[in-house]
């Protein structure tokens, strides 16, 4: 059986509890330099820059879910430059992300919460901007279609993902890749299962489709990876 033809069930070493912060920074710092020289973070400062307003003092609250090291988060601030009307907000369920998080942002306007995303409750005003990178990989496909429409429920101007294209040379490659370059054991055996876990632009839009969508983009972007995003009408 074709073994690209249908998402990988299994899961991934990190999604595992018991894991020693110390595995958790070495993980974290390369997912950065995978993000950074594979262009997974310009793909997420895509994503922002379409959903953001024209000229507007206005606060812009920007949300992830599953925001990891806080290293899209720091690359959203660097591309915006330092200003003032940025909040940022990342949720993980991983107290060792969230404080790593923590530090790794500690520059500009940014908080983090350790709690399912699902738990988080809004103060005063939904985000304007929620996204995920390199998230729903990690969850089901009936999981996915209740994330979907929590997005698009809880933001105001709209939501996009940014995940893995399921493809041999995706899969192959960063085999090897990690085979060669990675010291890290959750990074070696998790790259390859990542992309098995990926989707085709088909599951893409059956899974809108369920969650209620039909206003969408889907967009591939190198290095197979899809962006997938829904802007609120005005």
């Amino acid at each position: 059986m074709n073994k690209f033809a249908e998402r990988y069930r299994g899961t991934e070493l990190i999604d595992e509890p018991g894991i020693p912060f110390s595995d958790w920074e070495v993980c974290l710092r390369e997912l950065d330099a995978v993000n950074t020289y594979l262009g997974g973070h310009a793909i997420t400062v895509e994503g922002v820059k379409a959903l953001l307003p024209g000229r507007s003092s206005e606060k812009i609250n920007i949300l992830e879910i599953g925001c990891g090291g806080g290293d899209n988060l720091k690359a959203i601030e660097k591309s915006l430059g330092k200003r003032n009307n940025f909040h940022y907000i990342g949720v993980d369920i991983n107290k060792a992300c969230t404080d790593f998080a923590a530090r790794n942002c500690s520059g500009f306007d940014a908080e983090f919460i350790c709690s399912d995303y699902r738990d988080v409750k809004f103060n005063s005003a939904k985000p304007h901007i929620i996204f995920n990178s390199l998230f729903c990989h990690h969850f089901t496909n009936n999981e996915l279609v209740e994330m979907l429409g929590w997005m698009a429920n809880n933001s105001t101007r709209g939501f996009f993902v940014n995940d893995l294209q399921r493809h041999p040379v995706a899969h192959y490659s960063i085999m090897g890749l990690t085979k060669m370059f990675s010291r890290s054991y959750l990074v070696k055996n998790d790259g390859p299962i990542s992309v098995l876990r990926g989707f085709h632009r088909k599951e893409w839009e059956h899974l809108l489709l369920q969650a209620g969508i039909n206003r969408y983009f889907i967009k591939w972007r190198w290095a197979f990876r899809y962006l997938v995003l829904v802007k609120h009408e005005e």
